[in-house]
């Protein structure tokens, strides 16, 4: 399948404007910042997912975690989750908690 120059000169430009819009949209959620601790233990799966780098996957494979090791004592735990190495811990050790309440919330 060959696309000519001019099919080329319409597709670009519509690629782009695409791409613009998500990465403002992404921007616009990113811009929000996390206030508060996420008590790993105890949080439900949409409070996991408010901790920087979260998604359902994750919060699903910390919840396994926490059942299979009967809770979780320190951030180096969270290692043995997938996907998240030393730079993630990092951005998670301000808003993570071992006990005590989940006071997370963004503003």
């Amino acid at each position: 399948m060959h696309i000519g120059m001019l099919g080329m000169r319409a597709i670009v430009p519509a690629l782009m404007a695409s791409l613009g819009l998500a990465l403002a949209a992404f921007g616009a959620a990113d811009a929000r910042q996390l206030q508060g601790v996420v008590n790993v233990n105890t949080a439900s799966l949409e409070e996991l997912q408010l901790l920087p780098g979260v998604g359902e996957a994750r919060a699903r494979a910390i919840v396994d975690l926490r059942k299979q090791r009967g809770g979780l004592k320190s951030l180096e735990d969270l290692r043995s989750v997938k996907g998240i190495g030393e730079a993630n811990l990092e951005r998670l050790r301000p808003h993570v908690a071992f006990d005590g309440k989940t006071t997370a919330h963004l503003e």
